[in-house]
């Protein structure tokens, strides 16, 4: 079966370029129903595919909070175990527990830490709001308003 630009290609060669009479009119019939064809087809794979990725986000999604869920009641019983053993080793055959140290920073307040301390993060470009300004007639250096042709398949 024939690509979507080697069907355009027939299309052409079914018309004469110099005076515009279709040369094979029923061969232009046949070529315009397989391109319609081709393209109804990439259209509705396009659809499939697309609905495949939100049924496969929606459960990613899903599993995602329940493994929140998971690690969140796995903390939550650590810490219960933590205090109840205070600071206690706990060994069975299925079962070890043992501590080990940590050392972590708990800042109180952030202001008194001199600038060398802290990090800052890279600028980002605000885009809706330089949409908004670039629309209203705004002249901003460094920035364009580009249109695009964005297909839609329904």
């Amino acid at each position: 079966m024939a690509n979507l630009y080697e069907i355009n290609e027939e299309i052409l060669n079914c018309v004469d370029m110099e005076t515009g009479e279709i040369i094979d009119t029923e061969r232009l019939e046949q070529l315009q129903l397989a391109f319609d064809n081709k393209v109804e087809g990439i259209a509705l794979w396009i659809k499939n595919l697309l609905s495949d990725a939100e049924a496969i986000k929606a459960e990613k999604d899903k599993l995602a909070e329940r493994q929140k869920a998971c690690e969140n009641k796995a903390k939550n019983l650590k810490e219960y175990l933590s205090k109840f053993l205070g600071g206690q080793k706990f060994k069975t055959p299925k079962v070890s527990i043992s501590y080990r140290k940590s050392e972590s920073v708990e800042v109180t307040d952030i202001s008194k830490l001199d600038d060398d301390y802290l990090k800052f993060a890279e600028p980002t470009v605000d885009k809706t709001k330089v949409k908004k300004a670039l629309k209203a007639g705004t002249t901003l250096q460094g920035v364009v308003l580009v249109e695009n042709q964005n297909i839609q398949i329904r």
